[in-house]
């Protein structure tokens, strides 16, 4: 199955003040499946094409001063690139603020039918400027293919 846009609805709990989200969801064959498990199989084995647009991103973006490295592991350690804000077993926060944007990555699963679940990953901004509007923009073609390529790696990708 291929992952779907579904509703997101603002404010956010774990981003209040964003002013842009979207989100996708993927049906899963069978249950079981944990938040962190989604997240690890997700985000923390980008598949190679991803990890060059990554490459590139961070060395256009050097030149206005915007971070090009990973952060610093968050209260739970990284995920990929990400660090862990918070996490349960039905849902997993990654994200951190940078001068131009503040961002979150919610990866949460729950019960789809009696045979399977639904994955879904949030994507919160919160805009800080004009870099940011500017940056979002040259982001979001890419990222409409990305998140939903990373989902798709829940299924059987392991991370």
């Amino acid at each position: 199955m291929k992952p779907r846009p579904a509703t997101v609805v603002l404010p956010n709990p774990h981003l209040p003040e964003a002013d842009w989200a979207d989100r996708f969801e993927l049906a899963l064959n069978g249950k079981g499946l944990t938040a962190i498990e989604a997240a690890e199989r997700s985000l923390g084995n980008s598949p190679s094409w991803v990890s060059g647009l990554l490459a590139l991103r961070n060395r256009l973006v050097s030149v206005v001063g915007l971070k090009t490295e990973a952060p610093s592991p968050g209260k739970y350690g990284l995920i990929g690139p990400f660090p862990v804000l918070s996490q349960n077993d039905d849902e997993v926060v990654l994200g951190f603020n940078d001068a131009h944007l503040d961002f979150r990555i919610v990866v949460d699963v729950r019960a789809g039918s009696a045979v399977n679940q639904i994955v879904g990953m949030t994507t919160l901004i919160r805009r800080h400027s004009t870099l940011g509007r500017v940056y979002l923009a040259a982001v979001m073609p890419f990222h409409k293919v990305i998140v939903p390529t990373m989902l798709a790696g829940a299924a059987g990708r392991q991370g």
